[in-house]
Formats: C-alpha cells, structure tokens, sequence
C-alpha cells in the first residue's frame, strides 16, 4: 500500500467528498489530523469490515486457548485487553 494521504480537518471540510471518493476508489484511508496530531482516518469500508473480522477471529482464538487451559480462570478484561495490545 502507498503512503496514506494526511490532511488537517480544515482541508478535510473544504473537499469530503473527494476523501470519501478516493477511499472508496483506491481502499486508501487519509489520516485526519488536527493541531498536527493524527487523531482519525477516513478509511473504505471493506477495510474495516477486514479488521473487524481480524479482530473477531482473535478474540475467539484468544477465548479457546485459554478456555483449553485448565489453570484458574483469567477474567475476560484481560483477554480483551491482550488481544488489543498486540496490534498484529
């Protein structure tokens, strides 16, 4: 994938729908910026819904392993908490 368009929210405003446009065109996010901290994405839908279902498929691999695991039980919160730190 090329290098992700980064815009200011004032650029973002002043042309949406091209943003929109060509993440749906390219299945490119642009990063949203503000004060020069990236703080959002538009990104095409597909690529969320490809995350979402990463994401799914590992907390479901993360419950059986431990569910296989016959030690004293680790409360979902760390599950959850691991899942989301590993970023993969």
């Amino acid at each position: 994938m090329s290098e992700m368009p980064v815009e200011t929210i004032r650029e973002i405003r002043a042309h949406l729908a091209d943003v929109v446009d060509r993440a749906e065109r390219a299945d490119q996010p642009t990063v949203i910026t503000r004060r020069g901290k990236e703080v959002a994405a538009v990104v095409p839908i597909e690529l969320l819904r490809q995350y979402q279902r990463w994401e799914e498929r590992e907390i479901i691999r993360i419950v059986e392993e431990r569910m296989a695991d016959r030690s004293p039980g680790i409360p979902l919160e760390d599950v959850l908490r691991e899942t989301l730190e590993r970023g993969e």
